[in-house]
């Protein structure tokens, strides 16, 4: 491939990673969404209280509403600001990317995993299935960038 054809390459891919970094963005701003409005920390604080009882040395943290959402909300909104790093390619995002698509892959497996161990739908499931997609998005555009560098 020629040079015009490496950076021609080199844009396609950018606008991939800048694509995935703000679909998983709205994928992830669509769960909190999910989770505020089936009230998921009448399921997580009582889970928390229940493992720190078995294991009072890990320190997972209960939450009211207010703090929690304000949380996720600001999370959600710092990830979408750093939006156009992820257009540019920048290094340091790329290194970001990596935790931040492992993390929502994550939870996304951890609200279908618990649906299935308590025996019906967890707060927070219905917008599982878009964390996975944005996530492996997210994963599979790195590769693809590492492919063309």
């Amino acid at each position: 491939m020629g040079t015009i054809g490496v950076a021609k390459a080199k844009r396609q891919e950018a606008n991939h990673l800048g694509l995935a970094w703000v679909m998983l963005c709205l994928a992830f701003a669509a769960h909190v969404a999910d989770e505020a409005l089936t009230d998921f920390l009448s399921v997580y604080n009582p889970t928390v209280r229940a493992i720190r009882q078995k294991l009072p040395l890990l320190p997972l943290p209960t939450f009211t509403f207010e703090i929690w959402l304000t949380g996720l909300t600001t999370a959600v909104i710092l990830l979408f600001l750093l939006s156009p790093y992820a257009f540019s390619r920048a290094r340091w995002i790329k290194l970001l990317s990596y935790p931040y698509g492992l993390i929502i892959l994550g939870n996304g497996v951890l609200h279908i995993i618990g649906s299935f161990y308590l025996g019906r739908l967890m707060p927070g499931v219905y917008t599982a299935p878009l964390l996975l997609a944005g996530s492996a998005y997210l994963l599979w555009s790195l590769r693809q960038d590492g492919r063309v560098n």
